[in-house]
């Protein structure tokens, strides 16, 4: 990163001004037939995030492998902004889904033209997915061995063409570090927000959510889209206690109160909180306290103990212990890397 530096001209001492810190470069790879819904979601929610003197964060530049224009899935042409070159110079590269490709649904090759630009992008940078842009990361070998995710609808297909990725098809993304996947169409959004949080905090997250009036994150995963047989209409759902739960999270709730406020046995509660939701009431609730807290660390001064406290788990080693086991840091560590740099951290 190049530093600049000012000079006062008052005949004062020179003195060093802080360096702007370099945009993060995205480049967002436009494959045939890309659906133009997933193609927009980098450049428009990276797009609304802005330091606090209104300055962007992120420079998002649409590219195709050979810089040539490529024809979507609706039926016009995208032109595209650069070719490989953006690959090789980005922060970021993320791979929207395509559906002219169905060789990579076989395990097929990728297109050479292809295969030269990911292969152009350089160690480290960060790689994501949106839907079945998986298939072009994992036709690539890029997924061989890690976790990941795809469109729940095509998951039997993906494991056939790449039994090496570990595929987990109930979750709305997965974060591996330098390489990220997402599930079909606005779950690239969660992850596309989610990245903006693992970058620079909740609050600039919350805002581009607020901005593309979209949640910040949604519950549960993928498992509670799959095709399952309707309810009938008087069947009670777990909405509203959820909606309760979480104005109640600093309360220790057990099983039974949930049931209790549902109106449902515990055994009808917990099979019906699973289909709607893809995941139990006890992962639901520690997903939601574990949020919970993660704001708290990252927009607060309080103690640890006080951040366990108010999000229900009772105690700080509580707390430390789940965000290890779901995050791999401790709460301390989590706040010196997520909050502002002006928050005092007591620990």
């Amino acid at each position: 990163m190049s530093e600049t530096r000012a000079s006062l001209t008052t005949g004062a001492p020179d003195r060093a001004v802080a360096p702007s810190p370099r945009r993060h470069r995205i480049a967002v790879l436009a494959l045939p037939g890309v659906p133009p819904f997933e193609l927009g979601i980098p450049s428009r929610v990276f797009g609304s995030v802005t330091d606090c003197d209104g300055q962007p964060l992120y420079d998002v530049t649409v590219c195709t492998a050979d810089g040539a224009p490529v024809l979507s899935d609706a039926g016009f042409t995208v032109q595209p902004a650069a070719g490989p070159e953006a690959l090789a110079a980005a922060d970021t590269v993320i791979v929207p889904p395509t559906h002219a490709m169905p060789e990579l649904g076989r395990g097929g090759p990728l297109p050479p033209e292809v295969t030269a630009a990911i292969a152009g992008i350089r160690p480290g940078t960060r790689l994501v997915s949106i839907c079945t842009g998986s298939y072009v990361l994992a036709a690539a070998g890029l997924l061989d061995g890690r976790p990941a995710t795809t469109h729940w609808n095509l998951a039997p297909e993906f494991r056939r063409a790449y039994p090496r990725v570990r595929l987990d098809e109930e979750v709305l993304f997965v974060d591996d570090g330098d390489v990220l996947t997402s599930a079909g169409v606005a779950a690239g959004v969660d992850l596309c927000l989610h990245m903006i949080r693992r970058d620079h905090g909740a609050a600039l997250a919350n805002r581009a959510a607020r901005m593309c009036v979209v949640p910040p994150w949604r519950d549960g995963g993928q498992a509670q889209y799959i095709d399952r047989p309707v309810p009938e209409p008087t069947v009670a759902s777990t909405t509203a206690t959820r909606a309760w739960a979480l104005e109640h999270l600093g309360e220790p709730l057990s099983l039974l109160q949930l049931a209790e406020h549902a109106r449902m046995s515990l055994r009808t509660f917990t099979r019906r909180f699973r289909d709607e939701v893809g995941m139990t009431p006890v992962q639901w609730l520690t997903a939601q306290r574990l949020e919970l807290a993660k704001q708290l660390l990252e927009t607060t001064d309080l103690p640890i103990d006080l951040v366990a406290h108010r999000a229900g788990f009772g105690s700080a080693n509580s707390l430390r212990a789940h965000m290890r086991t779901t995050f791999g840091v401790s709460p301390a560590a989590y706040r010196r890397a997520f909050s502002p740099n002006d928050l005092a951290a007591p620990v």
